[in-house]
């Protein structure tokens, strides 16, 4: 018996083993009593079993296939003849996590559970089995002789279960004893059990435990004789295959049994009322849904506020499925988001419905629209009526009567009301564009009318007999933009007051426009084309007129950093660069300016505003720009404090609460996935841990996993660049090893970052296992930390500067470690990323080999307005930057091996700018690889395998062009 884990249903299925053995029956949804043998199912063993969650079918599926596939076929054969998977276990009166009988082994497995968990609950399992057939093959005298003088063993695992000696750790003086953990001292069997479940899943620290603990080593050497005896197969070289087996990554592993999944943070909200949390959980063993429960901050008190039975409508069996919430501002009612519906980038369209606290009553929004078409709906201030945006236009509806009004009735096609246009929304992040005044009387609101925008159309080749075509407005460069102008109409309906805004509005931008907290007034920002200037106005609602308040300029771009100013009475906080460092001013509504964030440091972000304390949260890392830690600022601008605290590297981020008081604190590095606990500010002390990423930190712990660490480049003329490497590489070999870099390059994203970066990181660690060293470098133009002169020196100059800087860290790499190979460079990235490896190996096809270009654009002309135009200028002003900086231009230097890969349904970056390349290199007789997903978007990972097939065309791609071992030149050719 196994130490008792929490409850999870119970399964039935069958899966087929290794064709050379039919091997046991696998039975996991049947949990009547008839699964027990007779003599279980009454008195003092009274067995009991609940079915398993049907979502765990095919997790335990392949979990026990896997950990069966470890033993000889013949073994199995004539030992095992069913494995039962249980979501529930319990007998002589206890929860367990499994057992067994003569010839059965019976597996608890849960939604909780880790892979790795319930692995080795098959193995300890059917290690009993074993020990109990085989007894003969075991030396318990010998076994027993390891164990320190007076040890004695409690009888039984019930016994250790109701004694509480259940965990599976172990103390240093328990190992000296000779005890892998507290559990092993149940019975000598349960010993036995405890080393198999270790030796078994490869353990890496128990194998290094064994090292410092003699009697922990003498006992696995009698384990391992004593399954040598039951097959000659399993001697020590199988264990030592299956340690360094486990050790290793593989597409498998990262992409499709996902054996490294990191817990995620549930939907989560502060509450603007005080120091209590929202967060969605899962309810009760066997329960549909989610509860929505608050926390609160300081004592921890759980409340289930919201039962998920209370979130199923009328007539209905199963609860909504909630992937949103929000509260009145009394907290009395609750907006929930459901049935959501992808537009472009996020799932912003939707059903919504109104829950009364007080009631329980539930009712669906928007009358009789269409299914999933509701947009961005939200209380009024004073919690009695909702606006949302329905196809295009906006409506109120009035809670008491649940009345619709139309505020807009726009149906040319060509309008759209209170959200946007695609390039607003990917690049200015303009998605809810409808503002609610202070008093609920009003509701600003944005127009974009897309009449003159040139349409695209997506082809989709695969959904139906004939093409399925998707046509919608996208400028690129230098073409015309949406007419976007600001609008206020009455809640209740009636006549818009338009802005009298100045200028052309299809040459301008309107990235922010928020009521002033008195709502006497609007501040809003208006960008000129080249958004190199930016007006920030105060517009009168009744009037429409506007007033000049500031303008921000810089001689390259303005960046968009005051989408949401933050209040402090009549004063807004406002982020600027005009000093050379991004700061954080106080402005008030004359205009004048007051630092706040010091001089020579940039802010990241800033997180929380504590009016009442007198101070400013912000993330900022002037000693190191690839972290990321929370700092404070007094709001007169003369005090200035670290909160993370010293000795935490990595990368931390905070959602605060309204009085700033609290956080919840996210805490990752590149080696390390995130945990999340709840801190107090400012002291910064941790109150309660959230996700601890424990299964997954022990996971990493047994993987052998390549040393990663961040260094600096100089490349000369003053210019030294962050980076990382990551090597298996063994630093007394003689051996050269191929070299790949992972790039972005372009002012939208940054590589070298101490964080968790998730199935890209163990993917880059997986080629490091093969012997690649993977590295990066963040070149000039990326967003990171380091002053405004460092993120814009690449103003028109994008895929020429950057890509120059990359080639000079990486001839300075190939200098400074000489065991890596200069015939073996390669460089693969995606979206800006992708276009930087066709600028590498197309500019410099000297120095790179090998390159993959994912979802790149070939063509800088073919990208979208805002995004070009802003790094770049018009086209019509620099054309030989446009021409000079985009990839297309230099194809014809092709010489090493290129893979291009892109999604045909891009709406982003469209697949019309590989077709393009293509017809460049086929010009130029060049040989290269493409491989087009059908239908997928610019991130593509929609479709079953998608994930895994790309990872795995990247690696053998690889694996054929830059080969871990360099192969021998080809024979010269017999003479006649």
């Amino acid at each position: 018996m196994k130490a008792p884990l929490t409850a999870i249903a119970l399964i039935l299925f069958f899966c087929q083993l290794p064709a050379q053995s039919q091997g046991p029956e696998i039975i996991l949804n049947q949990a009547s009593a008839d699964i027990f043998p007779q003599g279980w199912r009454s008195g003092r063993v009274n067995a009991s079993a609940q079915p398993l969650l049907d979502t765990e079918v095919e997790r335990l599926r392949g979990i026990v296939k896997r950990a069966l596939g470890k033993y000889p076929p013949a073994l199995l054969e004539t030992t095992l003849k069913k494995v039962h998977g249980l979501g529930h276990l319990e007998y002589h009166g206890v929860a367990t996590g499994g057992t067994r009988s003569a010839s059965a082994i019976y597996v608890v497995c849960k939604p909780h559970y880790s892979d790795a968990a319930v692995e080795r609950i098959i193995h300890a399992e059917y290690s009993s089995v074993l020990f109990q057939k085989f007894a003969q093959n075991f030396d318990a005298g010998a076994w027993q002789r390891q164990n320190a003088e007076g040890s004695t063993y409690l009888g039984s695992g019930v016994a250790a279960v109701k004694a509480g000696k259940v965990s599976g750790q172990a103390t240093p003086e328990l190992q000296e004893q000779g005890f892998i953990s507290e559990y092993a001292k149940a019975s000598i069997e349960e010993d036995f059990n405890s080393h198999v479940a270790r030796i078994f899943m490869g353990d890496e620290t128990y194998w290094q435990t064994l090292e410092k603990h003699p009697r922990l080593k003498a006992k696995t050497g009698l384990l391992i004789a004593f399954y040598q005896k039951l097959d000659p197969s399993m001697n020590p070289a199988k264990f030592d295959a299956i340690r360094k087996e486990a050790s290793k990554l593989t597409l498998d592993r990262i992409f499709t049994d996902k054996e490294f999944e990191e817990e995620k943070m549930e939907t989560f909200q502060w509450s603007k009322l005080g120091a209590h949390y929202f967060i969605l959980e899962k309810p009760a063993e066997g329960k549909e849904g989610k509860d929505l429960v608050r926390h609160d901050a300081a004592t921890g008190a759980r409340t289930v506020i919201i039962p998920a039975r209370e979130f199923t409508p009328d007539g209905e069996k199963k609860p909504l499925t909630v992937s949103d919430f929000a509260f009145s501002m009394d907290e009395q009612r609750l907006l929930i988001f459901t049935d959501t519906k992808k537009v472009w980038r996020k799932n912003t369209r939707g059903d919504y419905w109104l829950l009364d606290l007080a009631t329980k009553k539930l009712a669906k929004l928007g009358g009789d629209a269409a299914p999933s078409t509701l947009m961005f709906a939200k209380f009024s201030p004073d919690g009695s009526r909702v606006a949302f945006v329905q196809k295009n236009n906006l409506y109120m509806q009035n809670l008491a009567d649940m009345k619709i009004t139309a505020l807009t009735a726009d149906d040319s096609g060509n309008l759209i009301n209170g959200t946007s246009d695609w390039v607003n929304e990917e690049e200015l992040g303009l998605r809810d564009c409808f503002r609610w005044s202070p008093d609920g009387t009003r509701i600003l609101f944005w127009q974009f009318d897309t009449s003159e925008v040139k349409r695209f159309t997506l082809v989709n080749q695969t959904d139906g007999s004939y093409p399925r075509l998707t046509t919608f407005p996208y400028p690129k460069a230098g073409e015309k933009n949406s007419a976007t102008r600001l609008g206020v109409v009455p809640a209740s309906g009636g006549a818009v007051t338009w802005l009298k805004v100045p200028g052309d509005p299809r040459e301008h931008y309107l990235p922010s426009a928020e009521w002033t907290p008195d709502g006497g007034r609007i501040l809003m920002q208006q960008f000129n084309r080249l958004q190199n200037s930016l007006l920030v106005m105060l517009a009168d609602p009744a009037s429409g007129e506007v007033a000049p308040l500031f303008t921000e300029t810089d001689p390259a771009w303005v960046e968009n950093r005051n989408s949401e100013p933050r209040w402090l009475g009549g004063e807004f906080l406002w982020v600027s660069e005009r000093s050379g460092w991004r700061r954080v001013l106080r402005v008030d509504l004359t205009g004048q300016t007051l630092p706040v964030t010091p001089d020579g440091q940039d802010v990241i972000e800033v997180t929380a505003l504590d009016a009442k304390g007198g101070w400013l949260y912000y993330l900022a890392s002037p000693d190191n720009a690839t972290q990321r830690h929370l700092h404070r600022a007094s709001l007169d601008g003369m005090e200035e404090q670290r909160i993370t605290p010293a000795g935490q590297p990595g990368t931390h981020g905070y959602s605060c609460s309204e009085d700033a008081a609290w956080a919840v604190h996210t805490r990752s590095s590149m080696t390390s996935p995130p945990v999340v606990d709840l801190v107090s500010l400012p002291k910064h002390e941790t109150v309660r841990k959230l996700k601890t990423q424990s299964a997954l930190k022990e996971k990493l712990a047994n993987m052998r996993l390549p040393k990663t660490e961040f260094l600096r480049v100089d490349i000369g003329d003053g210019i030294t660049l962050d980076g990382w490497m990551m090597s298996a590489a063994d630093p007394g070999s003689k051996s050269k090893h191929p070299l790949l870099m992972h790039v972005y390059g372009e002012p939208a994203g940054q590589t070298v970052k101490d964080s968790w970066g998730g199935q890209k990181t163990l993917w880059h660690w997986m080629l490091a296992q093969q012997g690649y060293i993977v590295a990066s470098v963040d070149t000039r133009g990326t967003p990171a930390p380091r002053g405004r002169d460092w993120r814009k020196s690449v103003y028109r100059q994008l895929g020429i500067i950057n890509a120059r800087e990359e080639a000079a860290a990486v001839r300075m790499l190939l200098q400074r470690h000489d065991y890596l190979d200069p015939q073996r460079v390669g460089i693969w990235g995606w979206s800006g990323g992708g276009s930087s490896s066709l600028d590498a190996i197309f500019r410099y096809p000297d120095l790179y080999h090998t390159a993959i270009a994912v979802a790149p654009v070939p063509d800088r002309r073919l990208y979208d307005t805002i995004y070009e135009e802003r790094y770049m200028g018009l086209p019509q002003d620099n054309e030989e930057g446009y021409k000079d900086g985009s990839p297309i231009t230099h194809a014809a230097n092709l010489q090493g091996n290129l893979l291009i890969v892109h999604g045909t349904g891009d709406d982003n970056v469209h697949y019309q700018g590989v077709e393009k390349l293509m017809d460049a290199l086929i010009a130029n007789n060049k040989s290269f690889t493409v491989m087009p997903y059908p239908n997928r978007d610019h991130s593509i990972n929609t479709g079953k395998g998608t994930t895994r097939h790309l990872h795995e065309l990247m690696t053998r791609f690889l694996n054929q062009h830059l080969p871990v071992t360099k192969s021998a030149p080809p024979a010269p050719d017999p003479k006649p």
